[in-house]
């Protein structure tokens, strides 16, 4: 499992500043989301946390090392916000890239995400090619590819955005269903309220650029999250209290 902290982190790119000074930290095996104005620096911030960027000040570490060096060792996966699966790779090829590539460095509990992709219903879609499969489909395949890594960070950018509700919210309880229980933490972007507390154990509400958190939200939503959790009266009530830290944070 994989522990997040950060101290004083900033994030500028010359004279825009994007991320004000956050610290933050996220303990092992939870699921945290960020939600804000487009804009706002969410995304830069999950990409510090992956190790694609690096900070303009203060420190982060994933795992109690810098975040480049967890990702060069294959402790954090990451969903984007389009499933990047190579045309030329069937399914089960594809859901094995990140296993294929740099394989000295594959984490020993790695393994052949074949009982994955059963799992999240493509069982009979192994030999298909990404022009065959439904855009839900296909965001099936890039999760997997993700979890079979292993890996204890799992960062999501807007993953979901893309599909239509019925896709989305059949989505959110696939999410919910293949890592409780994991002790994988994820770090979840989102523009949405109710995806946010359908998925999250905190909800973290950010401003608009540069991004500092106005809320940080507890979701006491017991898990496993039932089928149902969209129609429980605290659901709605999280989501008006997201959304009133929201605009507040707007404002």
């Amino acid at each position: 499992m994989s522990r997040i902290v950060t101290r004083d982190l900033t994030k500028a790119y010359g004279d825009l500043a994007v991320i004000e000074p956050l610290s933050l930290d996220v303990p092992a095996g939870q699921f945290i989301s960020v939600i804000g104005p487009s804009g706002c620096g969410k995304t830069t911030l999950m990409r510090v946390l992956a190790g694609l960027e690096p900070p303009s000040g203060g420190d982060v570490t994933v795992d109690g090392q810098a975040p480049a060096t967890a990702r060069s060792r294959k402790r954090v996966a990451m969903v984007p916000q389009q499933p990047g699966l190579l045309p030329w790779r069937t399914v089960r090829a594809n859901a094995r890239l990140l296993l294929d590539v740099n394989r000295a460095s594959t984490p020993p509990d790695a393994a052949d995400p074949t009982a994955l992709l059963q799992e999240v219903g493509l069982g009979d879609f192994m030999d298909a090619y990404p022009h065959e499969l439904s855009g839900g489909m296909q965001q099936r395949v890039a999760l997997v590819r993700a979890l079979a890594l292993h890996a204890p960070l799992l960062v999501m950018d807007e993953p979901f955005a893309a599909l239509d509700e019925i896709t989305r919210a059949g989505m959110r309880g696939l999410l919910n269903h293949l890592v409780e229980g994991r002790g994988v933490t994820v770090f979840f972007i989102t523009h949405s309220i109710a995806e946010a507390v359908a998925l999250s154990d905190r909800v973290l509400v950010s401003s608009p650029r540069p991004a500092r958190v106005v809320a940080d939200i507890t979701v006491d939503l017991p898990r496993p999250r039932a089928a149902d959790v969209e129609d429980e009266p605290r659901f709605v009530e999280l989501c008006a209290q997201v959304r009133h830290a929201l605009h507040g944070g707007m404002s």
